[in-house]
């Protein structure tokens, strides 16, 4: 089983977790202290994003030839680069964890655009103010239990991400997707089948869902499952009764509601509900 950097700075002695935030759906947000030590991610799981808060100066990545760290510096850890680090002095950073699926999905959506035009690559100690701000937010939103707060500052990063100018020779045309996420927010309150999508595509439901899954970062289901979260989001700042959110956004109960905000939001329908009527 892969390990995420949480999991292999989490075996640090001199590590420590100040502040940690669940946002659901391979995503999460950690303030960290350390002082002393070496610490080494062989090809870790999801994508990892750090801010140098304080101090910095006495860590060093080995395997990029030793330079050194500052505060405000930023770091890129694409899944699966591996990265060798050495501290010797106190210093205190913010990650941002976030599988694949989440990032690309949530590029594509913000975008609206093919989710393999993202840019996005490898940095050590960079210099990225819109990143930082976004980090900033999200070390807050962790410190201070901010759910709110934290997908704020996450849609403002992914929306900050460069597009790349690349060619594409296969997956699915712009209007075409555009068609199929009108198509999903008309139907988002009933069943959705497959093959109703291929059929808006011109495409057999295999050649689809492979397609699909190329364009979007994830599959047809989880795309349209993380719809029904948002539009459940939106419903929840409301007084509609929590299981008719649910019916209106196609659950077919309030626990199958329940267990998929759960799941994608990091907390219960009745718990966000909280947090936002908190936030008013």
């Amino acid at each position: 089983m892969r390990q995420s950097v949480h999991d292999f700075l989490g075996r640090s002695p001199t590590a420590h977790t100040i502040a940690r935030l669940d946002l659901g759906a391979g995503c999460s947000v950690a303030v960290w202290e350390n002082s002393h030590g070496r610490v080494r991610y062989d090809a870790p799981e999801n994508h990892t994003f750090s801010l140098y808060l304080e101090g910095g100066t006495g860590t060093r990545r080995l395997d990029a030839g030793g330079i050194s760290g500052r505060p405000g510096a930023v770091c890129v850890m694409p899944e699966g680069c591996g990265s060798e680090w050495e501290i010797t002095a106190p210093f205190r950073f913010v990650h941002l964890y976030i599988s694949d699926a989440r990032l690309r999905g949530g590029f594509a959506a913000t975008h609206d655009c093919d989710a393999r035009l993202m840019d996005l690559h490898e940095a050590t100690f960079a210099e990225d103010a819109g990143l930082a701000s976004g980090l900033r937010q999200l070390s807050r939103a962790a410190e201070d239990d901010d759910p709110l707060l934290a997908e704020s500052a996450l849609a403002t990063m992914i929306g900050g991400f460069a597009r790349r100018k690349l060619p594409l020779r296969s997956g699915l045309s712009p209007h075409v997707l555009r068609r199929i996420d009108d198509w999903i927010e008309a139907h988002l309150d009933g069943v959705i089948h497959l093959e109703d999508m291929a059929d808006l595509a011109g495409l057999s439901d295999f050649h689809f869902h492979r397609m699909f899954h190329l364009a979007r970062g994830m599959t047809p289901h989880a795309w349209i499952t993380e719809r029904r979260v948002g539009r459940a989001r939106h419903l929840l700042r409301g007084a509609m009764p929590i299981a008719h959110v649910a019916f209106a956004c196609g659950f077919s109960s309030q626990s199958h509601l329940t267990r998929a905000f759960r799941k994608l939001a990091g907390r219960t329908p009745a718990e966000y509900r909280a947090l936002a009527r908190a936030d008013m």
